[in-house]
């Protein structure tokens, strides 16, 4: 008999070591069980049992008895000892029934990627001779006599990784046989070596190439050139074209430095809600949100609850009223600023605006900051502090990618970023700004008068024509032309508003100090009584019962930014998968 040790006799045992015969033992205060060779055998708890001995023949053994000991090590047992028949006992490892199912779950390591093989200022140079595994898609291939070429892109960056491969190499059937094409899945090991090419340093001479993925030989992205318009029908496919590949990567790094700008500035992020009862902006373009219509395609019209004067009871509904998808996460915001100071909020609003222009969106994203104890001014230094800053991130972080854009999409987008990272912004009042449009010697499509919206041709010649493509804030607009929540002048005309105009997009911003007086909001929400349910707002017109202060913020369309970056003209080409009427695929 071998004796075991543990809290349970279903143990497992495994062989790690040869240890000496000579090993002295300690058992720890566990009782023993005791198993036949059979139970050994059979127990589908035991692992087999090495032992160097003669009897050792396809993992069966006759168990003979034992003299030994245990100790504990790293919350396992180990045994080891010399056997009656003289043979050595491998070490045992006796593992508590609680872990027999376990499994160590191995350490993450991050993927080498072709970004990281051909950047820095060596361009890769300084890895020549290094065996590498580089894991990507097929953008083009190029097979010739004796050798072939093909590059894989692995969406890191915008370059490609060329690799040269022989017909000494294994799995080089695939790509004479025509099974790896444009668009397959690979993993392909070699050597780095100098590139005897003029457009890289490096190339991967291979050693071994094999197919994750094919491609079947209807992939729609060949290396000839299609247009956006054609893209956008290939949503789920466009990202692994150099354009969208690197508007991707831009929009993750002005993703990336929204959030370090603020974390370093000592704002909070907050996850405000998506469906809502009330309308920020008070427009009425809201998506609503319902039960009331089962899955929406095979109920009928009949079977919506209604009233006795016929309109829809909302009563019946999952949140037992109205509700929609938000057009903004401001309003609660403010709720958290009014306890944690500063907050900002980065995430998904909704607008049902049936606009089919390439500024429009019916889902985009939104950036919102809420400052407390500040004012207009300090709202204005905020916008122009983080739009400075996540501009530097791009420029500094994205510099192939910004090329890219600079060559091919617009001429001169990186000189025009630079100006605005660099210079200060111009400040002018709204008034000052229909002035200026009313003495311009250019024809509108819109006319300007005073107490009108500036159309995006008004803010396009302001900052691209007047200011010579700086940065322009406009302030002080006219209250009936902005929202309810905006903080009242003392001309009683104007509210504490700000829009900040950019070249090439027009409004990138707009912001405002809230009204922070019970009384003077209280009065501006009867105003809009026709629009605006007083009622559904109560929650709001608490945070200046109970300890107002002096509060404002922006917001910032996430993809307009994106636009502004890249040079990007349709904004349905800035987000992921564009959301716009009567398009809602992918």
């Amino acid at each position: 008999m071998l004796a075991a040790v543990g809290r349970n006799p279903k143990i497992k045992l495994s062989c790690l070591q040869t240890l000496s015969s000579t090993t002295n033992l300690y058992f720890p205060p566990f009782s023993f069980h005791s198993f036949s060779s059979s139970s050994y055998n059979n127990n589908k708890y035991l692992r087999r049992i090495c032992l160097v001995s003669p009897t050792l023949t396809s993992n069966k053994f006759d168990v003979p008895s034992y003299t030994g000991s245990c100790r504990r090590r790293s919350a396992r047992f180990f045994c080891s000892g010399t056997s009656s028949t003289g043979a050595n006992v491998e070490e045992l490892e006796l593992v508590d029934e609680k872990e027999t199912n376990t499994k160590k779950v191995r350490e993450f390591r991050k993927r080498l990627s072709v970004s990281e093989i051909k950047g820095g200022s060596e361009q890769g140079m300084d890895r020549l001779g290094q065996s590498i595994v580089v894991k990507g898609w097929v953008r083009t291939l190029r097979v010739q006599s004796s050798i072939t070429f093909f590059e894989v892109n692995d969406g890191s960056c915008l370059s490609n990784m060329q690799c040269v491969i022989n017909s000494d190499a294994e799995g080089y059937d695939q790509l004479e046989s025509g099974f790896i094409m444009t668009g397959a899945s690979v993993s392909v090991k070699g050597v780095i070596v100098a590139s005897q090419g003029s457009k890289q340093k490096i190339e991967l001479k291979v050693v071994k190439v094999n197919t994750i993925g094919k491609s079947d030989p209807s992939y729609p992205i060949q290396k000839k050139r299609v247009s956006k318009e054609f893209l956008r029908t290939k949503a789920h496919l466009r990202p692994r074209t150099n354009t969208f590949g690197a508007v991707a990567r831009v929009r993750n790094a002005l993703a990336y430095g929204t959030h370090k700008f603020f974390q370093e500035n000592g704002f909070v992020w907050v996850s405000t809600p998506i469906i809502t009862a009330s309308d920020c902006e008070g427009a009425g373009e809201q998506f609503c949100v319902t039960t009331l219509i089962g899955d929406g395609i095979k109920s009928s019209v009949n079977s919506i609850p209604k009233t006795g004067d016929s309109s829809i009871d909302w009563s019946k509904d999952f949140f037992g009223k109205p509700a929609f998808l938000t057009v903004s996460g401001q309003l609660n915001a403010e709720t958290y600023a009014s306890a944690l100071t500063d907050v900002y909020t980065f995430g998904p609003t909704f607008r049902a605006e049936n606009s089919n222009t390439s500024r429009h969106l019916a889902e985009f994203w939104m950036i919102e900051p809420e400052l407390a104890f500040a004012d207009l001014d300090d709202d204005m230094a905020c916008a122009t502090a983080y739009l400075q800053y996540v501009v530097r991130y791009v420029l500094e972080n994205c510099k192939e990618d910004m090329d890219f854009f600079n060559s091919w999409v617009e001429k001169g987008i990186i000189d025009r970023l630079n100006n605005v990272a660099e210079k200060d912004f111009v400040q002018l009042t709204y008034t000052d700004a229909v002035e200026l449009l009313l003495k311009a010697k250019k024809k509108f499509e819109f006319p300007v008068k005073w107490g009108c919206d500036l159309q995006s041709e008004h803010e396009r010649y302001i900052t691209e024509d007047a200011f010579s493509g700086t940065p322009v804030i406009i302030r002080d607009y006219p209250k009936d032309i902005k929202a309810f929540y905006m903080r009242q002048n003392d001309d009683g005309k104007t509210v504490a508003a700000m829009d900040l105009l950019v070249p090439r997009v027009g409004e990138l911003m707009g912001g405002s100090q809230r009204e922070e007086r019970l009384d003077l909001l209280e009065l501006r929400m009867d105003e809009l009584k026709e629009t605006l349910n007083k009622d559904s707002y109560s929650w709001y017109l608490d945070l200046r019962r109970f300890g107002t202060v002096h509060h404002a913020g922006f917001g910032l369309g996430f993809e307009r930014l994106v636009q502004f970056a890249t040079g990007i003209e349709n904004i349905r080409d800035a987000i992921p998968f564009p959301r716009t009427p009567g398009s809602a695929e992918f």
